[in-house]
């Protein structure tokens, strides 16, 4: 991994004001313009950067600063790092235990019924398998598809669950909303419902039905009957 000036400008402040350092030396170190550096010891650029020591942050030594000093021509090197960061290895499929790999067919047919929305290539990178055994396992034709059992991967071992959780939350962004039919709604359409009558018309319906001369006939009679029995009484 190459090596790189950390905050090139705020390093040129530091030398432009505690070195006798050349323009072109700082610029060529600190990968500016000279101009550029000439702004910054005129007070024009870089106003609001702090210095930076390129000593403390062993970035430079004061041996190397000191060639440079008497010898206008020399060109700063940057010091060897103390401590070698190892460069990250690009990922490749993942590794499966010899113990473990009898127990990918199973962990890829539970994965193909429970998440249909999984793309081969992460059911490839969840359990390490190729995609022409997913696709064997898809459309029964793996030399085993008889003896097969789905087991959840997660349970194998064969990835974490966190894994998965990712995987399957990425290959749902892009899904269309469930329909009422796959959610199972039980819902009556609007020509259903257009038929029923209210509750409070068939009250009123109720209500016509009532004869009304029957009414009055009862209420007459239970008044006149208190009469008779007067009448009775004065005889």
């Amino acid at each position: 991994m190459a090596q790189t000036l950390l905050m090139p400008k705020a390093t040129a402040i530091w030398l432009v004001d505690n070195t006798a350092l050349s323009f072109d030396q700082i610029a060529q170190f600190c990968k500016l313009h000279p101009l550029e550096v000439k702004a910054i010891a005129d007070g024009e650029a870089a106003q609001g950067i702090k210095g930076l020591d390129p000593i403390s942050t062993g970035q430079l030594s004061r041996d190397e600063i000191a060639r440079a000093e008497a010898n206008p021509n020399h060109k700063l090197k940057l010091s060897e790092p103390k401590v070698r960061v190892p460069e990250s290895k690009r990922r490749g499929p993942r590794y499966t235990p010899v113990s473990k790999r009898q127990d990918r067919p199973n962990a890829i047919l539970w994965l193909v019924r429970n998440h249909p929305e999984l793309k081969d290539a992460q059911i490839s990178r969840l359990v390490g398998t190729t995609k022409s055994t997913i696709e064997q396992i898809r459309e029964r034709t793996h030399w085993n598809s008889a003896n097969l059992a789905p087991m959840d991967p997660v349970t194998l071992g064969l990835c974490s669950q966190i894994d998965l959780d990712m995987e399957v939350e990425k290959a749902s962004k892009g899904r269309p909303l469930p329909t009422a039919a796959e959610l199972g709604a039980t819902l009556q359409s609007a020509q259903e419902t257009e038929r029923l009558t209210p509750s409070y018309e068939r009250v009123e319906e109720k209500e016509k039905e009532i004869d009304a001369d029957a009414v009055f006939r009862k209420l007459s009679s239970l008044r006149s009957a208190p009469k008779d029995e007067d009448d009775d009484d004065q005889y």
